[in-house]
């Protein structure tokens, strides 16, 4: 097995996550429970693809990770004997290294020549592993999780990482660290700098939303617009989210819509106070919804696709469907609901449109459906439909945007932390199952980047627990050093690492075991 030096597999801290969509940031305000541009049959990611997503996203945490590392090392002079992608026990899919003045390759190898080793000892030999479970850089004079001091030099040597002062060791044990974060501020920034920022106020949703059926029985319903929260305004999607699962609220207002009877002539609004339950928060890491709430939002015609049955029907863009075959449809899910029962048929659908006068005018037309049941339409999206507000960047612009909002990130994931610390957050704890999930089921890059922004910043956080095995633990060593002045004993550091270890392997198996235990149920 080689040397991993500087920490174990970094997917690993990656795979301890709380299961829940709630805490995942999204760089807008609000979300949607499923393709605005449903109707049309989406590009599905297959489980193969979503695997080779999470792979490429943990690929480069990994290479970013170890780098940081490597940087650091060679700045100060200390050898990298291997820097490896992907674990390589049995065999390497590639290796590299340079020597002789010229590089050298193998491929699907499993022990390269002795040569190797002795020309040149100062380079580092390049791999590619089999096993995509993290990576390593092996740091020459290093105790780690499978480098003991009996398989150290008998005397230090100058190039080694035990010889090097405490502040040259505490800058080359927390460079993947500082990398990884870096790394998530760059991801942000470059996002806001080519896709600019989307806003969508709480506030402005005038449909409201869709709750969870925890939330409906506490009291709110489908159509309510939260607008504080203990008395406190809210007024983003995200925070509203996030305040009820780590907050622990008592009560809620919200914005009600009433609709006409008989003692109301018209639609009337008011604000209405709502109890919560002590029991809010464990039942939500319980049952571990995918999201609380989901945004309502009416069905307005944006453009068609090439045969679309509702344009030879005579629908324009910009019509807002009302009712499908006399059925009211006040949201987008309506729609799709109601044209799911009628595959192949002729109905009705009701429309708005708008006169040159810009009156509203309801509308009538017989659409003939095919086998699929769809309109042939792409709807628009809320920030079409709803006061939302669109900010471009320029790449400056964007540094200090993505700077906050990295940091915001990592607030929300340390503040979620506390959780794992009671019953069911442990229980809500996930694996590489809760990383896959995160990825969408249709390729989306911005979706992609923000997934590994955020995974970067949870690796960073991961690794700086001071746990022996993580980067934390070797941290807190050297500035035990640095303090003291007094350097722990390698015995003491191997039966540290060999602690720490196993720790690790047990978080890894109860995390997995989660996973594996929230698939299962879905069997039964």
């Amino acid at each position: 097995m080689p040397h991993t030096a500087c920490c174990p597999p970094p997917s690993t801290p990656c795979a301890l996550l709380i299961g829940s969509d709630i805490l995942k940031p999204s760089l807008l305000s609000y979300t949607v429970s499923a393709p605005l541009c449903a109707f049309v049959e989406p590009h599905k990611l297959t489980s193969t693809l979503k695997l080779l997503a999470l792979l490429l996203s943990l690929s480069l945490l990994v290479v970013t990770h170890e780098l940081g590392h490597l940087g650091f090392a060679k700045l100060f002079g200390v050898r990298v004997r291997r820097f490896y992608m992907f674990f390589n026990p049995g065999f390497s899919l590639f290796k590299a290294k340079k020597f002789g003045g010229k590089w050298h390759f193998l491929f699907f190898n499993k022990e390269h020549p002795a040569e190797w080793d002795e020309q040149e000892p100062d380079n580092t030999l390049w791999g590619i592993g089999w096993l995509p479970l993290g990576g390593y850089c092996d740091i020459a004079g290093m105790i780690d999780e499978t480098k003991g001091a009996d398989q150290l030099e008998k005397e230090p040597q100058p190039w080694e990482y035990r010889s090097k002062p405490a502040w040259q060791r505490l800058c080359i044990i927390s460079g993947g660290v500082l990398v990884n974060f870096i790394s998530a501020l760059l991801i942000y920034s470059c996002i806001f700098a080519h896709w600019g920022k989307d806003e969508l106020p709480l506030h402005n949703a005038s449909l409201g939303y869709d709750y969870h059926e925890i939330l409906h029985s506490e009291g709110l319903r489908d159509g309510d617009i939260i607008w504080s929260i203990d008395g406190q305004e809210v007024n983003d999607f995200a925070e509203a989210q996030q305040q009820l699962l780590l907050n622990k609220p008592t009560w809620l207002t919200v914005q009600r819509t009433f609709p006409a009877d008989s003692l109301r002539p018209t639609d009337s609004t008011a604000m209405v106070d709502i109890m919560l339950s002590d029991s809010l928060q464990a039942r939500l890491l319980r049952e571990n919804p995918p999201a609380l709430m989901s945004l309502r939002m009416p069905f307005v015609v944006r453009e068609f696709v090439a045969g679309s049955a509702a344009k030879a029907a005579g629908l324009m863009e910009g019509d807002s469907i009302v009712s499908i075959a006399g059925e009211p449809t006040t949201t987008y899910f309506d729609v799709v609901a109601a044209l799911s029962d009628h595959a192949s048929e002729s109905i009705t659908v009701d429309y708005f449109r708008a006169d040159s006068a810009g009156q509203r005018q309801l509308h009538q037309s017989v659409v003939q459906l095919g086998g699929d049941a769809k309109l042939g339409i792409f709807p628009k999206d809320p920030i079409e439909v709803f006061n939302a507000t669109h900010t471009d960047y320029t790449l400056l612009q964007a540094i200090p945007v993505g700077i906050k909002y990295g940091w915001e990130t990592l607030a929300t994931y340390v503040s979620s932390m506390k959780l794992i610390f009671t019953k069911e957050g442990a229980k809500s704890l996930g694996g590489f199952g809760t990383l896959g999930s995160m990825f969408p089921r249709q390729w989306d890059w911005l979706r992609f980047w923000n997934i590994t922004a955020l995974l970067a910043i949870v690796l960073a956080f991961m690794n700086i627990i001071p746990i022996p095995g993580l980067d934390g633990g070797h941290i807190l060593f050297t500035l035990w050093e640095l303090i003291t002045r007094r350097k722990p004993s390698d015995r003491f550091l191997e039966v540290a690492q060999s602690i720490g270890m196993i720790l690790l392997l047990v978080l890894l198996v109860w995390a997995n075991g989660n996973d594996l235990i929230r698939w299962i149920s879905k069997w039964f």
